[in-house]
Protein backbone atom coordinates (compact mmCIF):
# COMPACT_ATOMS: atom_id res chain seq x y z
CA UNK A 1 0.00 0.00 0.00
CA UNK A 2 1.31 3.53 -1.21
CA UNK A 3 -0.93 5.30 1.83
CA UNK A 4 1.16 5.56 4.47
CA UNK A 5 -0.79 6.37 7.90
CA UNK A 6 0.53 10.20 9.57
CA UNK A 7 1.81 8.36 12.66
CA UNK A 8 4.05 6.01 11.05
CA UNK A 9 6.57 8.57 9.60
CA UNK A 10 6.38 10.39 13.12
CA UNK A 11 9.33 9.48 14.85
CA UNK A 12 9.02 7.57 18.16
CA UNK A 13 7.89 9.22 21.23
CA UNK A 14 11.41 9.61 23.34
CA UNK A 15 11.38 7.48 26.89
CA UNK A 16 11.25 9.78 29.76
CA UNK A 17 12.66 8.85 32.59
CA UNK A 18 10.25 8.67 35.88
CA UNK A 19 11.38 10.61 38.49
CA UNK A 20 10.76 9.24 41.80
CA UNK A 21 8.41 11.48 44.25
CA UNK A 22 11.38 12.14 46.91
CA UNK A 23 13.31 13.26 43.85
CA UNK A 24 10.96 15.74 43.02
CA UNK A 25 10.08 16.95 46.58
CA UNK A 26 14.04 18.20 46.76
CA UNK A 27 13.58 19.87 43.86
CA UNK A 28 12.90 24.12 44.03
CA UNK A 29 10.19 25.78 42.22
CA UNK A 30 11.88 27.11 40.08
CA UNK A 31 13.66 23.71 38.88
CA UNK A 32 9.72 22.38 39.20
CA UNK A 33 8.19 24.87 37.08
CA UNK A 34 11.14 23.96 34.26
CA UNK A 35 10.52 20.24 34.39
CA UNK A 36 6.94 20.80 33.94
CA UNK A 37 7.17 22.90 30.99
CA UNK A 38 9.64 20.35 29.43
CA UNK A 39 7.09 17.09 30.00
CA UNK A 40 4.52 18.98 28.12
CA UNK A 41 7.24 20.04 25.20
CA UNK A 42 8.20 16.73 24.99
CA UNK A 43 4.01 15.58 25.00
CA UNK A 44 2.79 18.02 22.78
CA UNK A 45 6.19 17.52 20.12
CA UNK A 46 5.66 13.58 19.96
CA UNK A 47 1.62 14.51 18.45
CA UNK A 48 0.83 15.50 14.96
CA UNK A 49 -0.14 19.61 15.20
CA UNK A 50 -4.16 18.18 13.94
CA UNK A 51 -4.39 16.01 16.83
CA UNK A 52 -3.09 18.12 19.44
CA UNK A 53 -5.45 20.94 18.35
CA UNK A 54 -8.46 18.41 18.48
CA UNK A 55 -7.53 17.05 21.95
CA UNK A 56 -6.75 20.36 23.31
CA UNK A 57 -10.60 21.42 21.83
CA UNK A 58 -12.16 18.51 23.96
CA UNK A 59 -10.41 19.29 26.89
CA UNK A 60 -11.49 22.87 26.95
CA UNK A 61 -15.10 21.67 25.94
CA UNK A 62 -14.82 19.45 29.15
CA UNK A 63 -13.08 21.93 31.47
CA UNK A 64 -16.10 24.01 30.83
CA UNK A 65 -18.95 21.57 30.98
CA UNK A 66 -17.55 20.38 34.39
CA UNK A 67 -17.42 24.11 35.78
CA UNK A 68 -20.84 24.87 34.26
CA UNK A 69 -22.10 21.58 36.14
CA UNK A 70 -20.34 22.67 39.39
CA UNK A 71 -22.17 26.30 38.92
CA UNK A 72 -25.35 25.03 38.13
CA UNK A 73 -25.30 22.44 41.14
CA UNK A 74 -23.77 25.13 43.31
CA UNK A 75 -26.94 27.51 42.27
CA UNK A 76 -29.35 24.53 43.08
CA UNK A 77 -27.85 24.21 46.39
CA UNK A 78 -28.26 27.43 47.11
CA UNK A 79 -31.87 27.96 45.87
CA UNK A 80 -32.45 25.10 48.50
CA UNK A 81 -31.68 26.97 51.07
CA UNK A 82 -34.13 29.59 50.44
CA UNK A 83 -36.60 30.36 53.60
CA UNK A 84 -38.73 32.39 51.59
CA UNK A 85 -40.17 31.34 48.68
CA UNK A 86 -42.07 33.26 46.07
CA UNK A 87 -44.96 32.83 44.52
CA UNK A 88 -45.90 33.78 40.91
CA UNK A 89 -47.45 36.62 40.34
CA UNK A 90 -50.88 35.30 39.06
CA UNK A 91 -51.25 33.17 42.15
CA UNK A 92 -51.23 35.99 44.89
CA UNK A 93 -54.50 37.70 46.07
CA UNK A 94 -54.04 40.72 47.04
CA UNK A 95 -56.96 42.01 49.17
CA UNK A 96 -58.14 45.14 51.49
CA UNK A 97 -58.25 43.67 54.63
CA UNK A 98 -54.29 42.89 54.01
CA UNK A 99 -53.63 46.43 52.51
CA UNK A 100 -55.29 47.85 55.77
CA UNK A 101 -52.88 45.78 58.13
CA UNK A 102 -49.59 46.78 55.91
CA UNK A 103 -50.65 50.34 56.24
CA UNK A 104 -51.20 49.84 59.84
CA UNK A 105 -47.75 47.65 60.16
CA UNK A 106 -45.96 50.09 58.26
CA UNK A 107 -46.88 53.16 60.78
CA UNK A 108 -46.25 51.10 63.70
CA UNK A 109 -42.55 50.24 62.30
CA UNK A 110 -41.82 53.53 61.64
CA UNK A 111 -43.19 54.77 64.74
CA UNK A 112 -40.58 52.13 66.78
CA UNK A 113 -38.19 53.09 64.17
CA UNK A 114 -37.44 56.93 65.15
CA UNK A 115 -38.21 55.92 68.74
CA UNK A 116 -35.39 53.37 69.09
CA UNK A 117 -33.09 55.99 66.94
CA UNK A 118 -34.33 58.86 69.62
CA UNK A 119 -33.28 56.25 72.36
CA UNK A 120 -29.77 55.25 70.61
CA UNK A 121 -28.69 58.84 70.30
CA UNK A 122 -29.16 60.27 73.70
CA UNK A 123 -26.92 59.04 76.54
CA UNK A 124 -27.28 57.66 79.55
CA UNK A 125 -25.18 58.15 82.84
CA UNK A 126 -22.79 55.88 85.05
CA UNK A 127 -22.10 56.53 88.70
CA UNK A 128 -18.86 56.05 90.41
CA UNK A 129 -18.13 56.84 93.88
CA UNK A 130 -14.37 57.64 95.60
CA UNK A 131 -12.54 59.19 98.05
CA UNK A 132 -12.92 62.83 97.97
CA UNK A 133 -8.95 64.01 97.25
CA UNK A 134 -9.43 67.95 96.83
CA UNK A 135 -7.84 70.28 99.15
CA UNK A 136 -7.73 73.53 98.83
CA UNK A 137 -10.43 75.00 96.96
CA UNK A 138 -13.30 76.93 97.69
CA UNK A 139 -16.78 75.99 97.47
CA UNK A 140 -19.01 78.38 96.02
CA UNK A 141 -22.77 79.05 97.29
CA UNK A 142 -25.60 80.40 94.89
CA UNK A 143 -27.93 82.17 97.29
CA UNK A 144 -31.42 83.44 95.69
CA UNK A 145 -34.38 83.95 98.35
CA UNK A 146 -37.12 86.36 99.35
CA UNK A 147 -37.89 87.72 102.52
CA UNK A 148 -41.58 89.17 102.03
CA UNK A 149 -41.62 90.71 105.60
CA UNK A 150 -38.26 91.98 106.09
CA UNK A 151 -36.80 94.97 103.94
CA UNK A 152 -33.27 95.09 102.52
CA UNK A 153 -32.30 97.36 105.45
CA UNK A 154 -32.15 94.95 108.28
CA UNK A 155 -30.82 92.14 106.54
CA UNK A 156 -27.32 90.88 106.31
CA UNK A 157 -25.76 87.77 104.92
CA UNK A 158 -22.81 86.16 107.66
CA UNK A 159 -20.76 83.39 106.91
CA UNK A 160 -18.67 81.58 110.02
CA UNK A 161 -16.58 78.61 109.16
CA UNK A 162 -15.09 75.77 111.06
CA UNK A 163 -11.89 77.88 110.76
CA UNK A 164 -12.45 80.19 112.66
CA UNK A 165 -13.05 83.13 109.99
CA UNK A 166 -16.03 85.15 110.72
CA UNK A 167 -17.52 87.37 108.19
CA UNK A 168 -20.38 89.82 108.82
CA UNK A 169 -22.47 91.20 106.34
CA UNK A 170 -20.78 89.75 103.30
CA UNK A 171 -20.69 92.12 100.62
CA UNK A 172 -19.01 89.85 97.60
CA UNK A 173 -21.18 89.57 94.72
CA UNK A 174 -24.59 89.85 97.29
CA UNK A 175 -27.65 92.14 95.69
CA UNK A 176 -31.01 93.02 97.09
CA UNK A 177 -34.03 93.40 95.77
CA UNK A 178 -36.58 95.93 97.21
CA UNK A 179 -39.85 94.44 96.72
CA UNK A 180 -43.41 95.79 96.74
CA UNK A 181 -46.32 93.98 98.84
CA UNK A 182 -47.33 92.60 95.84
CA UNK A 183 -43.78 91.75 94.96
CA UNK A 184 -42.89 93.91 92.22
CA UNK A 185 -39.38 95.57 92.22
CA UNK A 186 -38.73 98.95 93.56
CA UNK A 187 -35.22 99.35 93.99
CA UNK A 188 -32.18 97.54 93.44
CA UNK A 189 -28.54 98.03 96.11
CA UNK A 190 -25.40 96.58 96.15
CA UNK A 191 -24.88 94.69 99.76
CA UNK A 192 -22.34 95.98 100.84
CA UNK A 193 -22.70 97.36 104.69
CA UNK A 194 -26.21 98.70 103.56
CA UNK A 195 -27.21 98.67 107.44
CA UNK A 196 -24.34 100.66 108.51
CA UNK A 197 -25.44 103.73 106.07
CA UNK A 198 -28.44 104.60 108.20
CA UNK A 199 -26.10 104.65 111.84
CA UNK A 200 -22.53 104.62 110.66
CA UNK A 201 -21.79 105.94 114.81
CA UNK A 202 -23.45 102.20 115.99
CA UNK A 203 -20.90 99.93 113.38
CA UNK A 204 -18.32 99.17 116.01
CA UNK A 205 -21.09 97.92 118.09
CA UNK A 206 -22.63 95.29 115.53
CA UNK A 207 -20.29 92.78 116.14
CA UNK A 208 -21.31 93.10 119.68
CA UNK A 209 -24.78 92.12 118.81
CA UNK A 210 -24.34 89.43 116.45
CA UNK A 211 -21.90 87.40 119.20
CA UNK A 212 -25.32 86.98 120.85
CA UNK A 213 -26.66 85.49 118.54
CA UNK A 214 -24.36 82.96 116.09
CA UNK A 215 -25.66 79.36 116.23
CA UNK A 216 -22.02 78.04 117.64
CA UNK A 217 -21.58 79.43 121.54
CA UNK A 218 -17.57 79.15 120.91
CA UNK A 219 -17.07 81.87 118.20
CA UNK A 220 -15.05 84.89 119.61
CA UNK A 221 -14.85 88.14 118.53
CA UNK A 222 -12.26 90.40 119.45
CA UNK A 223 -13.50 94.09 120.38
CA UNK A 224 -10.39 95.45 122.28
CA UNK A 225 -11.58 96.45 126.17
CA UNK A 226 -14.65 94.57 127.22
CA UNK A 227 -16.96 96.76 128.58
CA UNK A 228 -20.04 96.09 130.82
CA UNK A 229 -23.38 95.99 130.20
CA UNK A 230 -24.35 99.89 131.70
CA UNK A 231 -21.35 101.56 130.04
CA UNK A 232 -22.39 99.74 126.71
CA UNK A 233 -26.09 101.32 126.69
CA UNK A 234 -24.48 104.44 127.82
CA UNK A 235 -22.34 104.96 124.62
CA UNK A 236 -24.83 103.58 122.51
CA UNK A 237 -27.59 106.29 123.81
CA UNK A 238 -24.79 108.89 123.42
CA UNK A 239 -24.36 107.75 119.64
CA UNK A 240 -28.47 107.62 118.70
CA UNK A 241 -28.66 110.89 116.73
CA UNK A 242 -30.97 112.51 114.23
CA UNK A 243 -29.53 110.37 111.28
CA UNK A 244 -30.31 106.77 113.45
CA UNK A 245 -33.79 108.36 113.81
CA UNK A 246 -34.34 108.81 110.47
CA UNK A 247 -33.07 105.56 109.50
CA UNK A 248 -35.11 103.66 112.02
CA UNK A 249 -38.23 105.86 110.55
CA UNK A 250 -37.73 104.87 107.22
CA UNK A 251 -37.71 100.51 108.28
CA UNK A 252 -40.71 101.11 110.20
CA UNK A 253 -42.33 102.94 107.46
CA UNK A 254 -41.38 100.30 104.92
CA UNK A 255 -42.61 97.03 107.33
CA UNK A 256 -45.87 98.74 107.81
CA UNK A 257 -46.21 99.33 103.94
CA UNK A 258 -45.61 95.36 103.43
CA UNK A 259 -41.85 95.76 101.81
CA UNK A 260 -40.07 92.57 101.20
CA UNK A 261 -36.69 91.88 100.34
CA UNK A 262 -35.02 89.65 97.52
CA UNK A 263 -31.21 88.90 98.63
CA UNK A 264 -29.30 86.93 95.79
CA UNK A 265 -25.73 86.25 94.30
CA UNK A 266 -22.18 83.69 95.40
CA UNK A 267 -20.45 83.45 98.16
CA UNK A 268 -17.31 81.93 97.98
CA UNK A 269 -15.89 79.99 101.54
CA UNK A 270 -13.77 78.00 102.07
CA UNK A 271 -13.94 74.17 101.65
CA UNK A 272 -14.83 72.95 105.12
CA UNK A 273 -17.88 72.81 107.32
CA UNK A 274 -19.90 75.98 108.42
CA UNK A 275 -22.84 77.63 108.14
CA UNK A 276 -23.81 81.10 106.76
CA UNK A 277 -27.18 82.56 107.76
CA UNK A 278 -29.59 85.78 106.58
CA UNK A 279 -31.04 87.46 109.48
CA UNK A 280 -31.15 90.66 111.13
CA UNK A 281 -27.56 90.42 112.74
CA UNK A 282 -25.98 93.25 111.38
CA UNK A 283 -28.05 96.31 113.36
CA UNK A 284 -26.91 97.38 116.06
CA UNK A 285 -29.03 95.63 119.08
CA UNK A 286 -30.32 98.61 120.58
CA UNK A 287 -31.97 99.70 117.10
CA UNK A 288 -33.13 96.25 116.22
CA UNK A 289 -34.95 96.72 119.51
CA UNK A 290 -36.58 100.60 118.44
CA UNK A 291 -37.46 98.64 115.20
CA UNK A 292 -38.74 95.81 116.29
CA UNK A 293 -39.75 95.78 119.67
CA UNK A 294 -38.41 92.56 120.62
CA UNK A 295 -36.98 89.73 118.72
CA UNK A 296 -40.23 87.52 119.45
CA UNK A 297 -41.61 90.35 116.18
CA UNK A 298 -39.23 89.67 113.59
CA UNK A 299 -40.89 87.24 110.92
CA UNK A 300 -38.72 85.61 108.71
CA UNK A 301 -40.70 84.41 106.39
CA UNK A 302 -38.96 83.08 103.50
CA UNK A 303 -38.68 81.46 99.75
CA UNK A 304 -36.28 79.62 98.72
CA UNK A 305 -35.80 80.06 94.72
CA UNK A 306 -32.78 78.70 93.62
CA UNK A 307 -29.81 77.26 97.07
CA UNK A 308 -26.94 75.66 95.14
CA UNK A 309 -23.29 74.71 95.51
CA UNK A 310 -21.57 75.01 92.38
CA UNK A 311 -22.97 75.00 88.42
CA UNK A 312 -25.73 72.67 87.59
CA UNK A 313 -25.57 69.78 85.24
CA UNK A 314 -28.24 67.77 83.39
CA UNK A 315 -30.32 65.81 85.66
CA UNK A 316 -29.52 67.54 88.93
CA UNK A 317 -31.98 67.76 91.76
CA UNK A 318 -31.44 70.37 94.85
CA UNK A 319 -33.96 69.94 97.18
CA UNK A 320 -34.55 73.21 98.79
CA UNK A 321 -35.49 74.54 95.42
CA UNK A 322 -39.11 75.83 95.77
CA UNK A 323 -39.08 75.82 99.44
CA UNK A 324 -41.58 78.62 101.01
CA UNK A 325 -41.70 78.65 105.13
CA UNK A 326 -44.09 81.61 105.77
CA UNK A 327 -44.79 82.42 109.02
CA UNK A 328 -48.45 83.59 110.52
CA UNK A 329 -48.63 85.68 113.54
CA UNK A 330 -45.23 83.86 115.10
CA UNK A 331 -41.66 83.77 114.96
CA UNK A 332 -38.30 81.97 115.74
CA UNK A 333 -35.80 80.42 113.91
CA UNK A 334 -34.89 78.27 110.52
CA UNK A 335 -31.72 75.60 110.70
CA UNK A 336 -31.01 74.07 107.37
CA UNK A 337 -28.42 71.16 107.88
CA UNK A 338 -27.25 70.40 104.51
CA UNK A 339 -24.00 67.15 103.65
CA UNK A 340 -22.93 68.19 100.57
CA UNK A 341 -21.19 65.91 98.43
CA UNK A 342 -18.70 66.91 95.87
CA UNK A 343 -19.89 65.51 92.20
CA UNK A 344 -17.93 65.57 89.01
CA UNK A 345 -19.40 65.64 85.63
CA UNK A 346 -18.15 64.11 82.77
CA UNK A 347 -19.85 64.96 79.30
CA UNK A 348 -19.83 62.68 76.82
CA UNK A 349 -17.51 65.47 74.94
CA UNK A 350 -14.89 64.72 78.25
CA UNK A 351 -15.84 67.82 79.16
CA UNK A 352 -15.76 67.71 83.14
CA UNK A 353 -17.61 70.20 85.41
CA UNK A 354 -17.02 70.06 89.22
CA UNK A 355 -20.21 70.74 90.96
CA UNK A 356 -21.60 69.66 93.91
CA UNK A 357 -25.13 67.65 95.21
CA UNK A 358 -26.07 67.92 98.63
CA UNK A 359 -29.05 66.42 101.04
CA UNK A 360 -30.85 68.10 103.67
CA UNK A 361 -33.25 68.61 106.61
CA UNK A 362 -34.94 71.12 108.21
CA UNK A 363 -35.31 71.91 111.92
CA UNK A 364 -37.51 74.87 113.15
CA UNK A 365 -37.01 76.72 117.08
CA UNK A 366 -39.97 78.85 117.66
CA UNK A 367 -39.29 82.52 119.77
CA UNK A 368 -40.19 82.72 123.26
CA UNK A 369 -41.14 86.38 124.46
CA UNK A 370 -37.83 85.91 126.71
CA UNK A 371 -35.51 84.48 124.13
CA UNK A 372 -32.19 86.59 124.02
CA UNK A 373 -31.17 85.71 120.16
CA UNK A 374 -32.83 86.55 117.43
CA UNK A 375 -34.42 84.77 114.71
CA UNK A 376 -32.64 83.83 111.73
CA UNK A 377 -32.68 81.37 108.94
CA UNK A 378 -29.44 78.86 109.19
CA UNK A 379 -27.55 76.81 106.82
CA UNK A 380 -25.35 74.45 108.04
CA UNK A 381 -23.25 72.78 106.17
CA UNK A 382 -20.56 69.92 106.09
CA UNK A 383 -18.79 68.55 103.13
CA UNK A 384 -18.49 64.13 102.14
CA UNK A 385 -15.31 62.76 102.12
CA UNK A 386 -16.64 60.53 99.27
CA UNK A 387 -17.31 62.42 95.95
CA UNK A 388 -19.52 61.21 93.20
CA UNK A 389 -17.95 60.70 89.83
CA UNK A 390 -21.20 60.64 86.48
CA UNK A 391 -20.05 60.18 83.33
CA UNK A 392 -22.27 59.84 80.13
CA UNK A 393 -21.94 57.13 77.95
CA UNK A 394 -23.37 56.32 74.53
CA UNK A 395 -24.93 53.16 73.53
CA UNK A 396 -23.02 51.14 70.62
CA UNK A 397 -24.45 51.04 67.08
CA UNK A 398 -24.37 46.50 67.80
CA UNK A 399 -27.13 47.17 70.40
CA UNK A 400 -29.15 49.75 67.96
CA UNK A 401 -29.12 46.96 65.40
CA UNK A 402 -30.19 44.25 67.56
CA UNK A 403 -32.93 46.31 69.31
CA UNK A 404 -33.84 47.58 65.59
CA UNK A 405 -34.35 43.93 64.53
CA UNK A 406 -36.09 42.97 67.30
CA UNK A 407 -38.76 45.27 67.23
CA UNK A 408 -38.78 45.72 63.24
CA UNK A 409 -39.42 41.77 62.75
CA UNK A 410 -42.00 41.29 65.35
CA UNK A 411 -44.13 43.74 64.35
CA UNK A 412 -43.49 42.35 60.66
CA UNK A 413 -44.88 39.02 62.41
CA UNK A 414 -47.56 40.00 64.39
CA UNK A 415 -48.97 42.18 61.14
CA UNK A 416 -48.46 38.83 59.44
CA UNK A 417 -50.52 37.10 61.63
CA UNK A 418 -53.10 40.13 61.50
CA UNK A 419 -53.53 39.65 58.04
CA UNK A 420 -53.88 35.60 57.82
CA UNK A 421 -56.81 36.04 60.58
CA UNK A 422 -58.70 38.70 58.95
CA UNK A 423 -58.50 37.00 56.07
CA UNK A 424 -60.14 33.55 57.24
CA UNK A 425 -62.51 35.93 59.52
CA UNK A 426 -63.71 37.49 56.17
CA UNK A 427 -63.69 34.25 53.86
CA UNK A 428 -65.66 32.35 56.81
CA UNK A 429 -68.47 35.35 56.88
CA UNK A 430 -68.56 35.85 52.89
CA UNK A 431 -68.99 32.21 51.89
CA UNK A 432 -72.58 31.12 53.83
CA UNK A 433 -73.71 34.06 51.21
CA UNK A 434 -72.40 32.69 47.80
CA UNK A 435 -74.21 29.54 49.17
CA UNK A 436 -77.53 31.01 49.72
CA UNK A 437 -77.42 33.13 46.54
CA UNK A 438 -77.04 29.95 44.69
Amino acid sequence: STHLHLSSLSPPPPRVRSIDRPLLATLSPRRLQRAHALTLHLVTSSLPLPLFHWLLTKIREVAVGVYFWAIMGLKQAIKKLDAFPRAEEHLLQKTQSGAIVSIFGLVIMATLFLHELRYYLSTYTVHQMSVDLKRGETLPIHINMTFPSLPCDVLSVDAIDMSGKHEVDLDTNIWKLRLSSDGHIIGTEYLSDLVEKGHSHGHGDHKDHHSHNVHHGDHKHEHGDHKDEHEDIKSHLQTYDEETEKMVKKVKQAIASGEGCRVYGVLDVQRVAGNFHISVHGLNIFVAQMIFEGSNHVNVSHMIHDLSFGPKYPGIHNPLDGTVRILRDASGTFKYYIKIVPTEYRYISKEVLPTNQFSVTEYFSPMNEFDRTWPAVYFLYDLSPITVTIREERRSFLHFVTRLCAVLGGTFALTGMLDRWMYRIIEGVMKPKKRVMF
